[in-house]
């Protein structure tokens, strides 16, 4: 092994698991339990479940490098738990909060076990937040210095980081503790409103645009800014606001509003946060991560209105993200000049021959066209859904055209039918791909959006040119993309603009409701036969649905398939 620094980066004891490597202050791999283990979210946030950890992920980042536990320097934890306090003392209702603790003490000794051969000294622990901290503002690009917001459910003690990047260096200046907390109020109401606490959080949003903000004056007596880079966020009255709604009930325009009124009451408590921040540090550029930075729609309120000249959301900027942060927060300290993160695609791949060997292994038929992008296009264009998975797949919960399904945005009933293919509300949105270079002119707002992380207002001469992707308040939530960086996807938009005169095609995550993201081929499979999408395009290769349930072989390869290939790639 060669003397470069080698730090495993753990998150593990709220929720979304995950694990991140960065070898000498780059950024090997990083990926999510869940898209491992199939349960979403990897595990509920739960004292009980606290000992969980990403296993599977962890040794696939291992195994993606060539490494094994002893050739680690070491492995970042991203909580502390010296820094925790008991709930009672900082007014959180969690009796069983004491188990999480001592879960968390004892982390060292179940990493160790769990990755035979590690020393358990080399475990360290990273301060939550300062975790989230470092994952936007030593991942972003041009980011030193930069100014950095964290906000989320809870950390040890605070619930919040405002602080600055100088070099490899991230200095909190101000956290606001417990049990004033922004994502648990969010997450309050989301459970208020029939929605799964912890995870569900993004319907609150995507329903807020149905509702007016008529309980914002009561709101904001209990949710406010307190001037001095914290804020006040407790003991919201929602009953008194709106009837709480079960998950089976259909919501009402009461929940709307309250949706309503909560979101926009959020957007200005972060408004006066960003300002106080940038009074304090004068910077250029704010990084974001933390929970809360997923709200794409007061991420373009925070660019629109704020001081700051420059955005950068974390991808993963859930709790998922820690890995990375406290990874490279480690890195940095011992000395690495740490480097920006390049995409989100950190996570499992496979060569053209091993996804040949699982398609032959499953008995699918399947057939190789000239051009995966010409054939996906033109599926595309007569009205397709296609289930697209290419390259390696996305770390955090965006689908950012790896692991995506795609459809037509001229057809109004794509929106319903690709709910109808999920399983899931109708109210909820989906999203624009876009070329880079076509972006402005249908799109107004922050530019380039590659991740996903912010709400653009559609030119009201597209509106009607690409309805399906237009949200109910004439907004989208876009992603750009560039040829340099996604010469794949780019091929293939513009391939269906020179068939349709459309440089946008509607993304949205590959996988129906309570369901990861799709990552291995199996699960691109078992979705494919599961759900009503009309073509999968797996690689270069193709299953068409007909030829699936046909049984059919229609694909017949150039050089055989070599036992060994077989062996290697078998599900």
């Amino acid at each position: 092994m060669t003397d470069a620094m080698r730090t495993l980066g753990i998150n593990a004891l709220f929720h979304d698991p995950a694990a991140a490597l960065v070898v000498d202050g780059r950024i090997v791999a990083a990926a999510e339990e869940e898209r491992f283990s199939r349960r979403k979210h990897g595990k509920r946030p739960l004292p009980f479940s606290a000992w969980e950890l990403p296993v599977q992920a962890a040794k696939w980042c291992l195994d993606k490098a060539g490494l094994r536990p002893e050739d680690l320097h070491a492995v970042a934890y991203s909580y502390d738990p010296a820094l925790a306090e008991p709930a009672d003392a900082l007014g959180l209702h969690d009796p069983w909060d004491h188990l999480r603790q001592m879960y968390a003490r004892q982390a060292p000794g179940f990493i160790a076990e769990a990755l035979p051969g590690l020393d358990p000294s080399l475990v360290r622990f990273v301060p939550h937040h300062l975790a989230h901290a470092a994952s936007g503002a030593l991942a972003a690009p041009d980011a030193d210095p930069s100014s950095v917001l964290v906000l989320d459910g809870r950390g040890e003690a605070t619930s919040h980081l405002a602080g600055r990047r100088t070099g490899n260096h991230v200095e909190p200046l101000y956290g606001q503790r417990l049990p004033h907390s922004l994502g648990l109020v969010y997450e309050e109401l989301t459970e208020h409103l029939g929605f799964l606490r912890s995870s569900d959080e993004y319907k609150v949003m995507a329903l807020a645009s149905y509702g007016t903000p008529r309980m914002l004056a009561e709101l904001r007596r209990h949710v406010y800014a307190t001037g001095d880079g914290g804020f006040a966020a407790t003991g919201v009255p929602w009953r008194e606001l709106a009837p709480p709604r079960r998950p089976d009930e259909p919501w009402t325009r009461d929940h709307a509003d309250l949706a309503a009124s909560a979101q926009r009451c959020l957007e200005e408590v972060l408004l006066d946060l960003v300002r106080w921040l940038h009074g304090r540090t004068g910077d250029r550029l704010l990084t974001m991560a933390g929970g809360v930075a997923l709200n794409c729609v007061a991420n373009s309120r925070i660019v629109r209105e704020g001081p700051f000249d420059a955005v950068w959301v974390q991808p993963a900027a859930g709790d998922a993200g820690t890995a990375l942060g406290a990874a490279l927060l480690c890195s940095a300290e011992s000395g690495d000049r740490t480097t920006v993160m390049p995409t989100a695609a950190l996570g499992r791949g496979w060569h053209e021959d091993e996804l040949a060997a699982w398609l032959t292994r499953a008995g699918v038929p399947f057939e190789r066209p000239g051009d995966i992008a010409e054939a996906v296009a033109q599926a595309l264009a007569d009205d397709a859904v296609v289930a697209w998975f290419q390259g390696r797949s996305e770390f955090g919960p965006r689908a950012l055209g790896h692991r995506s399904l795609l459809a037509h945005p001229g057809r109004a009933e794509n929106l319903e039918r690709l709910n109808d293919v999920k399983g899931r509300e109708q109210f909820r949105p989906v999203a624009p791909m876009v070329l880079a270079d076509r972006a402005a002119e249908i799109f107004d707002g922050p530019l380039p959006s590659p991740y996903m992380l912010f709400v653009h207002d559609v030119a009201p001469s597209w509106r009607d040119r690409i309805p399906a992707v237009v949200h109910v308040d004439g907004t989208a939530r876009i992603q750009t993309v560039d040829p340099v960086v996604e010469p794949l996807v780019a091929r293939m938009l513009e391939r269906f603009e020179r068939l349709t005169d459309l440089p946008v095609v509607v993304n949205t995550s590959l996988n129906t409701a309570g369901r990861p993201m799709v990552d291995d081929p199996r699960d691109a499979l078992e979705c494919f036969g599961s759900a009503p999408v009309d073509l999968l395009a797996i690689g270069p290769f193709t299953v068409r649905r007909g030829a699936f349930f046909s049984g059919v072989q229609e694909y017949a390869p150039g050089r055989a398939l070599t036992e060994p290939v077989l062996e290697r790639a078998a599900p």
